[in-house]
């Protein structure tokens, strides 16, 4: 078990949190356009979170010659945590904003709630991938992968 540096922890938030906030932000303003109640538009948020996140580490995966099930296997390996407590935290803050989720498109609270809820996110979950990565887990299952190409 070594010790993973806080570089390497908030490389791998980062990378984790690029996925999550594409289907974060397309899930809230698919919602938000179709007057989807607000938990429908979490829940939407959520998993295209979830899927966008593990379709990143995927195609890296996938571009070092592994095959599409063991590529799924790494992805959820990699990924599953750290995705699972960026969306926790990152729904939880931008409900927890009076007015955001209600705001619309085309309002600065909407997009300004949405954007520091991403950050606290990032914050808040670059810790915990620091831990997993020291223990041989998350994001550690799937780093020797990158340079494989």
């Amino acid at each position: 078990m070594t010790q993973a540096t806080w570089r390497t922890a908030a490389a791998a938030t980062l990378h984790c949190l690029t996925g999550c906030a594409i289907g974060e932000v397309l899930g809230m303003v698919i919602g938000t356009a179709a007057g989807l109640h607000n938990a429908a538009t979490v829940a939407l948020s959520i998993a295209l979170a979830f899927v966008f996140g593990y379709a990143l580490t995927m195609r890296g995966v996938l571009r070092a010659g592994v095959g599409l099930r063991a590529a799924l296997k790494i992805a959820l390996a990699a990924d599953t945590v750290s995705i699972a407590v960026m969306e926790l935290i990152d729904n939880a803050v931008i409900v927890a904003v009076p007015g955001a989720m209600d705001a619309g498109l085309t309002s600065a609270l909407f997009w300004g709630a949405l954007a520091f809820s991403l950050v606290v996110a990032f914050v808040l979950t670059t810790p915990v991938n620091r831990w997993m990565i020291s223990r041989g887990r998350g994001h550690a299952v799937v780093h020797h992968y990158h340079h494989a190409h």
